[in-house]
């Protein structure tokens, strides 16, 4: 029989602008899923597991297992600083693909956060660390370590297809993922769709009875 396995070398793919990524980063997840036409928006059940993370990096794919983390391992010393680790875990949430221990390393690796179709646990120590993650559940069950395990290969993570260099933004609505290509035309769009509920939002205070 024979065996499929990624090479860790292909985790040096190419990835944004930095400078790109912090004009996303300032805009609404709302407002670039507008500016998206409503596509890139991950499941709505995919949310910040501490009140107030936020979400901003290149996106390193990770495919596993349901329940098993082994790719998340994999790739943390293969992540840049910067990087959203984004991971495919099949929507389980029977047990928590990552908790503060793995919060940790990731703070030193320079990690920007997590994205995991899966549950995370420990969500009180990962806030008090400041590692951002988003998830669909939280667990006190521990994970599998077995893989197998695919990591910088393209995935479907809550409903939407992420390829590695992705820009991924999360904030109180959820997520988003831009496509790299794209990143530039997106990041003009939403700044209008933002200038424009601005200016909406402007007109509406002023008619307010001044008390």
């Amino acid at each position: 029989m024979t065996t499929i396995t990624d090479d860790p070398t292909t985790a040096d793919f190419t990835r944004p602008d930095p400078a790109l990524v912090t004009r996303l980063a300032a805009l609404p997840a709302a407002n670039i899923g507008d500016a998206m036409e409503r596509l890139g928006v991950a499941d709505s059940t995919i949310q910040a597991i501490w009140p107030g993370a936020k979400l901003a990096g290149p996106a390193f794919p990770v495919w596993v297992r349901a329940g098993d983390n082994q790719g998340i391992h994999r790739a943390l010393p293969l992540a840049r600083p910067g990087d959203v680790i984004v991971v495919a875990g099949q929507g389980d949430t029977t047990r928590a693909l990552l908790g503060e221990l793995i919060g940790e390393r990731a703070i030193s690796a320079g990690i920007a956060g997590f994205a995991l179709d899966g549950a995370a646990r420990d969500a009180q120590d990962l806030q008090e660390i400041g590692m951002p993650v988003f998830a669909k559940a939280t667990s006190p069950a521990g994970p599998y370590k077995h893989g197998p395990s695919r990591i910088a290969v393209p995935v479907a993570f809550g409903g939407v297809p992420v390829m590695p260099g992705d820009i991924v933004i999360g904030d109180s609505d959820g997520i988003v993922v831009i496509p790299q290509a794209q990143a530039e035309q997106i990041a003009e769009a939403a700044e209008a769709v933002f200038a424009d509920e601005s200016q909406r939002r402007a007109a509406i205070l002023a008619t307010r009875p001044q008390a």
